[in-house]
């Protein structure tokens, strides 16, 4: 194995989900219909290998229980400010001795974490 390709976000709506992503800077590398209904929806933030799959195919993971996906900033005071001028909901910065984070989630209740080191 070399590195994580794509992570599966459960949604319930892939649409609603993508303008969201993309609201919060990911870009659509690939939608497309997978044959039996169902959409393959798969955003990635520039440069970088792994990306996310909006799934709504898996009857086993409820939309909003991916839980904790951090995503990595230089500047968290700047990315949080940007992002509720977007309409974000941010957390208040918690500033740690291993790095500063801000929480946040999807319209589904999919946690993510912003961290500066």
């Amino acid at each position: 194995m070399k590195f994580i390709e794509v992570v599966s976000i459960p949604v319930s709506d892939q649409q609603v989900a993508k303008e969201f992503y993309l609201k919060i800077g990911f870009e659509l590398i690939i939608e497309a219909p997978m044959g039996d209904g169902s959409t393959w929806l798969q955003l990635g933030l520039a440069g970088q290998a792994t990306s996310i799959s909006l799934v709504t195919w898996f009857k086993n993971i409820a939309p909003g229980s991916s839980q904790g996906l951090v995503l990595y900033t230089d500047d968290i005071e700047k990315e949080v400010a940007e992002l509720r001028a977007k309409g974000i909901t941010m957390k208040d910065i918690d500033p740690t001795p291993w790095g500063k984070f801000s929480e946040f989630s999807d319209p589904d209740g999919n946690s993510m974490v912003l961290r500066q080191p």
